[in-house]
């Protein structure tokens, strides 16, 4: 059996809004989190405490993914200011001019 080449490249990753959409995840968890406490009694009667935590490990992670995104995105950002202060022509090679 011989091993599978693709043909293609591969595309370029899709680039979005990650550090609202991580800001929006980690409040998210928090409201649930928030949501649930008034009812733990109920949750730790019916063995269901882990929802509560898992929501509050969920913001606390969420946390940790804004600090790496926020990062992540500031170093793309003076990674393309560079490129573009090297380049004598104003255009980086990358990015078609018109």
């Amino acid at each position: 059996m011989t091993k599978w080449t693709p043909t293609h490249e591969a595309p370029e990753p899709l680039e979005g809004p990650v550090v609202p959409t991580i800001v929006g995840g980690t409040i998210l968890w928090f409201v649930l989190f928030l949501v649930q406490l008034p009812f733990y009694g109920w949750f730790d009667d019916h063995g269901h405490t882990w929802w509560v935590w898992t929501c509050l490990a969920g913001a606390g992670l969420g946390l940790i993914g804004i600090w790496y995104v926020r990062g992540r995105d500031a170093a793309l950002k003076r990674d393309a200011a560079a490129r573009d202060a090297q380049d004598p022509r104003g255009a980086r090679a990358d990015r078609p001019t018109a």
